[in-house]
Protein backbone atom coordinates (compact mmCIF):
# COMPACT_ATOMS: atom_id res chain seq x y z
CA UNK A 1 0.00 0.00 0.00
CA UNK A 2 1.56 3.05 -0.84
CA UNK A 3 1.68 6.01 1.58
CA UNK A 4 -1.30 8.12 -0.04
CA UNK A 5 -3.59 4.97 -0.02
CA UNK A 6 -2.40 4.63 3.02
CA UNK A 7 -3.65 8.40 4.20
CA UNK A 8 -6.93 8.04 2.30
CA UNK A 9 -7.99 4.95 4.08
CA UNK A 10 -7.23 6.98 7.26
CA UNK A 11 -9.22 9.93 6.36
CA UNK A 12 -11.85 7.81 5.26
CA UNK A 13 -12.26 5.74 8.56
CA UNK A 14 -12.56 9.47 10.31
CA UNK A 15 -13.77 12.29 7.89
CA UNK A 16 -13.00 15.53 8.55
CA UNK A 17 -14.36 19.04 8.06
CA UNK A 18 -12.32 20.72 5.20
CA UNK A 19 -12.96 24.30 4.52
CA UNK A 20 -12.03 25.65 0.33
CA UNK A 21 -12.24 28.93 0.55
CA UNK A 22 -11.84 29.26 -3.29
CA UNK A 23 -15.14 27.98 -3.80
CA UNK A 24 -15.54 29.59 -7.10
CA UNK A 25 -11.94 28.18 -8.51
CA UNK A 26 -12.14 25.68 -10.96
CA UNK A 27 -9.24 23.66 -9.85
CA UNK A 28 -10.90 23.32 -6.91
CA UNK A 29 -14.13 22.26 -7.59
CA UNK A 30 -12.73 19.58 -9.66
CA UNK A 31 -10.86 18.16 -6.11
CA UNK A 32 -13.76 18.93 -3.86
CA UNK A 33 -15.85 16.77 -6.56
CA UNK A 34 -13.59 13.94 -6.40
CA UNK A 35 -12.89 13.94 -2.55
CA UNK A 36 -16.56 14.08 -2.11
CA UNK A 37 -17.14 11.17 -4.26
CA UNK A 38 -14.72 9.01 -2.90
CA UNK A 39 -15.92 9.54 0.90
CA UNK A 40 -13.17 11.03 2.16
CA UNK A 41 -14.08 14.08 3.79
CA UNK A 42 -17.15 16.34 4.55
CA UNK A 43 -16.46 19.94 2.19
CA UNK A 44 -17.60 23.40 2.25
CA UNK A 45 -17.05 25.98 -0.01
CA UNK A 46 -16.90 29.28 0.39
CA UNK A 47 -18.72 31.87 -2.81
CA UNK A 48 -21.56 32.77 -3.57
CA UNK A 49 -24.03 29.86 -4.40
CA UNK A 50 -25.16 30.65 -7.76
CA UNK A 51 -21.52 30.83 -9.18
CA UNK A 52 -20.09 27.29 -7.72
CA UNK A 53 -22.99 25.59 -8.73
CA UNK A 54 -22.72 27.57 -12.59
CA UNK A 55 -18.93 26.44 -12.52
CA UNK A 56 -19.88 22.89 -11.39
CA UNK A 57 -22.40 22.43 -14.18
CA UNK A 58 -19.73 23.86 -16.19
CA UNK A 59 -16.86 21.43 -15.39
CA UNK A 60 -19.91 18.78 -15.24
CA UNK A 61 -19.16 17.82 -12.08
CA UNK A 62 -21.97 15.50 -10.46
CA UNK A 63 -21.18 15.39 -6.17
CA UNK A 64 -20.53 19.46 -5.48
CA UNK A 65 -24.63 19.51 -4.52
CA UNK A 66 -23.63 17.54 -1.40
CA UNK A 67 -20.96 19.98 0.03
CA UNK A 68 -21.82 23.24 2.32
CA UNK A 69 -21.73 26.18 0.64
CA UNK A 70 -21.52 29.34 2.59
CA UNK A 71 -22.19 32.41 0.96
CA UNK A 72 -19.48 35.47 2.18
CA UNK A 73 -22.02 37.98 1.41
CA UNK A 74 -24.50 36.73 3.53
CA UNK A 75 -25.02 38.93 6.72
CA UNK A 76 -26.10 36.10 8.91
CA UNK A 77 -22.70 34.73 8.64
CA UNK A 78 -20.92 37.66 9.09
CA UNK A 79 -23.03 38.25 12.63
CA UNK A 80 -22.01 34.77 13.07
CA UNK A 81 -18.37 35.45 12.52
CA UNK A 82 -17.26 38.95 12.75
CA UNK A 83 -17.36 39.20 16.61
CA UNK A 84 -15.25 36.13 16.87
CA UNK A 85 -12.40 37.73 15.17
CA UNK A 86 -12.98 41.09 16.86
CA UNK A 87 -12.50 39.33 20.55
CA UNK A 88 -9.29 38.13 18.98
CA UNK A 89 -7.77 41.10 17.64
CA UNK A 90 -9.44 44.39 19.45
CA UNK A 91 -6.38 44.00 21.44
CA UNK A 92 -4.91 45.30 18.15
CA UNK A 93 -7.30 47.98 17.79
CA UNK A 94 -9.59 47.15 15.34
CA UNK A 95 -13.05 48.02 15.04
CA UNK A 96 -16.22 45.63 14.79
CA UNK A 97 -16.68 47.33 11.53
CA UNK A 98 -13.31 46.50 10.38
CA UNK A 99 -14.16 42.84 11.55
CA UNK A 100 -17.20 42.78 9.53
CA UNK A 101 -15.32 43.21 6.63
CA UNK A 102 -12.49 40.83 6.92
CA UNK A 103 -14.98 38.12 8.15
CA UNK A 104 -16.35 38.51 4.52
CA UNK A 105 -12.83 37.68 3.10
CA UNK A 106 -13.07 33.82 1.98
CA UNK A 107 -9.45 33.04 3.63
CA UNK A 108 -10.50 34.81 7.10
CA UNK A 109 -13.86 32.94 6.98
CA UNK A 110 -12.78 29.73 6.70
CA UNK A 111 -10.15 30.40 9.31
CA UNK A 112 -13.12 31.99 11.97
CA UNK A 113 -15.04 28.51 10.61
CA UNK A 114 -12.11 26.46 11.74
CA UNK A 115 -11.34 27.98 14.74
CA UNK A 116 -15.32 28.29 15.78
CA UNK A 117 -15.01 24.31 15.52
CA UNK A 118 -17.28 24.20 12.22
CA UNK A 119 -14.46 22.88 10.61
CA UNK A 120 -11.48 21.02 10.83
CA UNK A 121 -9.07 22.38 8.43
CA UNK A 122 -8.83 24.86 5.76
CA UNK A 123 -7.33 24.36 2.42
CA UNK A 124 -5.96 27.62 -0.34
CA UNK A 125 -3.45 29.15 -2.65
CA UNK A 126 -4.91 28.43 -6.06
CA UNK A 127 -5.68 31.56 -6.11
CA UNK A 128 -4.23 33.87 -3.25
CA UNK A 129 -0.65 34.06 -2.15
CA UNK A 130 0.94 32.23 0.60
CA UNK A 131 1.58 35.36 2.59
CA UNK A 132 -2.29 36.16 2.44
CA UNK A 133 -3.17 32.27 3.32
CA UNK A 134 -0.60 32.51 6.41
CA UNK A 135 -1.80 35.64 7.35
CA UNK A 136 -5.07 34.70 8.06
CA UNK A 137 -4.11 31.57 9.19
CA UNK A 138 -1.23 33.86 12.01
CA UNK A 139 -4.55 36.04 12.71
CA UNK A 140 -7.18 33.97 13.44
CA UNK A 141 -6.03 30.22 14.38
CA UNK A 142 -2.90 30.50 15.85
CA UNK A 143 -0.09 28.38 16.64
CA UNK A 144 -0.15 25.23 18.92
CA UNK A 145 0.40 25.55 22.87
CA UNK A 146 4.41 25.80 23.29
CA UNK A 147 5.14 26.64 19.05
CA UNK A 148 4.91 29.97 17.96
CA UNK A 149 6.68 29.45 14.66
CA UNK A 150 4.57 27.85 11.97
CA UNK A 151 7.48 25.79 9.26
CA UNK A 152 6.83 23.89 6.19
CA UNK A 153 7.87 20.29 5.93
CA UNK A 154 8.15 17.88 3.06
CA UNK A 155 7.78 14.18 2.36
CA UNK A 156 10.06 12.71 0.29
CA UNK A 157 9.34 9.39 -1.25
CA UNK A 158 12.12 7.49 -1.77
CA UNK A 159 12.34 5.07 -5.25
CA UNK A 160 12.21 1.54 -4.61
CA UNK A 161 15.68 0.05 -3.26
CA UNK A 162 17.06 3.04 -1.22
CA UNK A 163 18.23 2.50 2.32
CA UNK A 164 17.32 5.53 3.53
CA UNK A 165 14.59 6.68 6.12
CA UNK A 166 12.19 4.99 6.94
CA UNK A 167 9.78 2.89 4.46
CA UNK A 168 11.20 4.94 1.62
CA UNK A 169 10.12 8.01 3.53
CA UNK A 170 12.31 11.02 4.66
CA UNK A 171 10.74 14.32 6.08
CA UNK A 172 12.57 17.56 5.19
CA UNK A 173 11.88 20.78 7.76
CA UNK A 174 11.75 23.52 6.77
CA UNK A 175 11.97 24.25 3.40
CA UNK A 176 9.42 26.60 2.99
CA UNK A 177 9.06 29.23 5.40
CA UNK A 178 11.55 30.22 8.22
CA UNK A 179 14.53 31.78 6.50
CA UNK A 180 17.12 31.54 8.98
CA UNK A 181 15.65 30.32 12.64
CA UNK A 182 17.35 31.24 15.97
CA UNK A 183 18.02 28.17 17.99
CA UNK A 184 14.88 28.32 20.01
CA UNK A 185 12.46 28.29 16.50
CA UNK A 186 15.09 25.44 14.99
CA UNK A 187 13.89 22.91 18.43
CA UNK A 188 10.17 23.74 17.29
CA UNK A 189 11.03 23.08 13.75
CA UNK A 190 12.50 20.20 14.80
CA UNK A 191 9.68 18.81 17.31
CA UNK A 192 6.81 19.54 14.76
CA UNK A 193 8.00 18.09 11.95
CA UNK A 194 8.50 14.92 14.34
CA UNK A 195 4.72 15.90 14.66
CA UNK A 196 3.85 15.77 10.48
CA UNK A 197 5.87 12.14 10.38
CA UNK A 198 3.57 10.63 12.74
CA UNK A 199 0.48 11.63 11.65
CA UNK A 200 0.98 12.00 7.82
CA UNK A 201 3.86 10.06 6.75
CA UNK A 202 3.00 7.56 9.58
CA UNK A 203 6.30 6.53 10.68
CA UNK A 204 7.70 7.01 14.21
CA UNK A 205 9.73 9.88 14.05
CA UNK A 206 13.91 9.85 14.36
CA UNK A 207 15.19 13.25 14.18
CA UNK A 208 18.33 14.96 12.97
CA UNK A 209 19.13 18.49 13.32
CA UNK A 210 22.21 18.78 10.55
CA UNK A 211 25.35 21.21 9.97
CA UNK A 212 28.53 21.47 8.51
CA UNK A 213 29.91 19.99 12.24
CA UNK A 214 29.50 16.04 13.44
CA UNK A 215 29.88 16.23 16.99
CA UNK A 216 32.35 19.24 17.52
CA UNK A 217 34.60 18.33 14.49
CA UNK A 218 34.07 22.25 13.52
CA UNK A 219 33.40 25.53 15.37
CA UNK A 220 31.20 27.74 14.26
CA UNK A 221 28.66 30.34 15.38
CA UNK A 222 25.79 28.33 13.24
CA UNK A 223 27.38 24.72 14.31
CA UNK A 224 26.94 27.03 18.53
CA UNK A 225 22.87 27.12 17.16
CA UNK A 226 22.34 23.72 16.02
CA UNK A 227 23.95 22.39 19.38
CA UNK A 228 21.83 24.31 21.54
CA UNK A 229 18.55 23.78 19.49
CA UNK A 230 19.03 20.25 19.54
CA UNK A 231 18.90 20.70 23.90
CA UNK A 232 15.86 22.52 23.56
CA UNK A 233 13.98 20.14 21.38
CA UNK A 234 14.92 17.35 23.79
CA UNK A 235 13.95 19.23 27.10
CA UNK A 236 10.49 20.18 24.58
CA UNK A 237 9.93 16.89 23.90
CA UNK A 238 11.91 14.15 26.31
CA UNK A 239 10.95 10.79 24.50
CA UNK A 240 11.54 12.02 20.88
CA UNK A 241 14.72 9.92 19.15
CA UNK A 242 16.72 12.88 18.03
CA UNK A 243 20.46 14.63 18.02
CA UNK A 244 22.58 17.07 16.55
CA UNK A 245 24.80 18.71 15.22
CA UNK A 246 24.99 15.96 12.53
CA UNK A 247 26.44 16.08 8.76
CA UNK A 248 23.78 14.55 6.70
CA UNK A 249 26.00 11.30 6.01
CA UNK A 250 26.45 10.53 9.35
CA UNK A 251 22.68 11.09 10.08
CA UNK A 252 21.28 8.46 7.43
CA UNK A 253 24.27 6.33 6.77
CA UNK A 254 24.90 3.81 9.63
CA UNK A 255 28.63 2.91 8.43
CA UNK A 256 29.64 6.69 8.72
CA UNK A 257 27.81 7.23 11.64
CA UNK A 258 29.87 4.03 13.24
CA UNK A 259 32.80 6.54 12.65
CA UNK A 260 31.69 9.93 13.01
CA UNK A 261 28.71 9.62 15.68
CA UNK A 262 29.26 6.03 17.57
CA UNK A 263 27.28 7.45 20.52
CA UNK A 264 24.26 9.05 18.74
CA UNK A 265 20.75 7.58 19.25
CA UNK A 266 19.82 7.48 15.59
CA UNK A 267 22.64 5.13 14.53
CA UNK A 268 22.54 6.59 11.13
CA UNK A 269 19.13 5.93 10.73
CA UNK A 270 17.36 9.42 10.84
CA UNK A 271 13.98 9.37 8.62
CA UNK A 272 13.21 13.39 9.42
CA UNK A 273 15.87 16.25 8.49
CA UNK A 274 16.30 19.38 10.03
CA UNK A 275 18.25 22.10 8.09
CA UNK A 276 19.63 24.89 9.87
CA UNK A 277 18.06 27.66 7.50
CA UNK A 278 15.70 27.97 5.05
CA UNK A 279 18.14 28.46 2.42
CA UNK A 280 19.77 25.31 2.69
CA UNK A 281 17.18 23.08 3.40
CA UNK A 282 15.13 24.56 -0.30
CA UNK A 283 18.11 23.53 -2.29
CA UNK A 284 18.74 20.17 -0.60
CA UNK A 285 14.88 19.00 -1.19
CA UNK A 286 14.95 20.06 -5.08
CA UNK A 287 18.41 18.52 -5.41
CA UNK A 288 17.03 15.46 -3.94
CA UNK A 289 14.39 15.49 -5.93
CA UNK A 290 16.06 16.34 -9.17
CA UNK A 291 19.01 14.21 -9.38
CA UNK A 292 17.47 11.12 -7.31
CA UNK A 293 14.08 11.02 -8.51
CA UNK A 294 12.33 11.42 -5.71
CA UNK A 295 8.76 12.74 -5.37
CA UNK A 296 8.83 15.54 -3.47
CA UNK A 297 5.25 16.60 -1.36
CA UNK A 298 4.30 19.16 0.01
CA UNK A 299 4.87 21.46 1.49
CA UNK A 300 2.92 20.82 4.60
CA UNK A 301 2.57 23.60 6.72
CA UNK A 302 3.36 22.51 10.57
CA UNK A 303 2.74 24.56 13.93
CA UNK A 304 -0.55 25.71 13.78
CA UNK A 305 -3.47 24.87 16.36
CA UNK A 306 -5.85 23.53 13.61
CA UNK A 307 -4.28 22.42 9.99
CA UNK A 308 -3.94 25.24 7.24
CA UNK A 309 -2.45 24.18 4.11
CA UNK A 310 -1.15 26.48 1.19
CA UNK A 311 -1.18 25.45 -2.82
CA UNK A 312 1.02 26.45 -5.73
CA UNK A 313 -0.82 29.12 -7.68
CA UNK A 314 0.26 26.59 -10.61
CA UNK A 315 -1.38 23.50 -8.93
CA UNK A 316 -3.40 20.90 -10.67
CA UNK A 317 -6.72 19.33 -8.86
CA UNK A 318 -4.77 16.51 -8.33
CA UNK A 319 -2.23 18.60 -6.14
CA UNK A 320 -5.67 19.66 -4.19
CA UNK A 321 -6.66 16.27 -3.84
CA UNK A 322 -3.86 14.85 -2.18
CA UNK A 323 -3.34 18.24 0.17
CA UNK A 324 -7.07 17.75 1.66
CA UNK A 325 -6.08 14.21 2.31
CA UNK A 326 -2.52 15.18 3.92
CA UNK A 327 -5.12 18.05 5.33
CA UNK A 328 -7.28 15.65 7.15
CA UNK A 329 -4.96 13.88 8.31
CA UNK A 330 -3.16 16.38 10.43
CA UNK A 331 -6.47 17.27 11.73
CA UNK A 332 -7.20 13.82 12.89
CA UNK A 333 -3.55 13.87 14.28
CA UNK A 334 -3.76 16.89 16.27
CA UNK A 335 -7.48 15.53 17.83
CA UNK A 336 -5.41 12.41 19.33
CA UNK A 337 -3.15 14.34 20.64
Amino acid sequence: MTLFEKLTANAKSMPQRIVLPEGTEPRTLTAADRIIADGIADITLIGDPADIHAMARELKLNNIDKATIVNPADEKVIDRYAPLFFELRKKKGITMEEARLTAANPLYLGCLMVKAGDADGQVAGALNTTGNVLRAAFQVIKTQPGIDVVSGAFLMLLPEGMPFGTDGILVFADCAVVPDPDARQLAQIAVSAAQTARDIAGIEPRVALLSFSTKGSAKHERVDKVIEATKIAKEMMPSLIIDGELQSDAAIVPGVAQTKSPNSPLNGRANVLVFPSLEVGNIAYKLVQRLGNVQAVGPVLQGLAAPVNDLSRGCFPEDIYKTIIMTCNQAIGLKKQ
